[in-house]
């Protein structure tokens, strides 16, 4: 299973350490990729954000928006959807928009919109949060101890 995280804007040391810690776990369990795009600026950003975050998923899978508008899951519940994914062999490209969040196209295109949380996030450290999730999901699908 490969996994792409596309976000735009670019790590703070603070959120980049966790990125980069989370990441390295996940790669025991999938090949994952962080994509960096640069936030646009002027009318019109958040629909050239979304198109260029369309244009770095994976060919074949799913697209998930992360989006505070989106569903919420449990930690067990987000497991189940990447175990359905890692046993159909499809990959999964997850979507972080910038400062206004994701554009309208992404939205079209993905196949699930996931809510972290209810509460407003810098989406600098929705990333973090979702790289922790997606290891955590791993964890307990391989039924290791570090989800208690």
């Amino acid at each position: 299973m490969r996994i792409r995280l596309v976000s735009v804007g670019r790590d703070k040391e603070f959120t980049a350490q966790g990125a980069q810690e989370y990441a390295e776990r996940i790669q025991r369990f999938a090949s994952l990729e962080l994509v960096e795009l640069a936030a646009a600026t002027g009318p019109g950003a958040k629909d050239r954000e979304a198109e260029q975050i369309l244009k770095k998923r994976l060919p074949r899978g799913e697209l998930w928006a992360l989006d505070q508008r989106g569903s919420e899951l449990t930690s067990e519940e987000l497991a189940a959807r990447l175990r359905k994914l890692r046993d159909s062999s499809l990959d999964l490209t997850l979507a972080i928009g910038g400062d206004e969040g994701p554009g309208a196209a992404v939205g079209r295109e993905a196949r699930f919109s996931w809510s972290l949380s209810r509460l407003t996030l810098p989406h600098r450290l929705a990333r973090v949060v979702a790289l922790e999730q997606i290891y955590r999901a791993f964890e307990i699908l391989r039924g290791g101890p570090y989800h208690k």
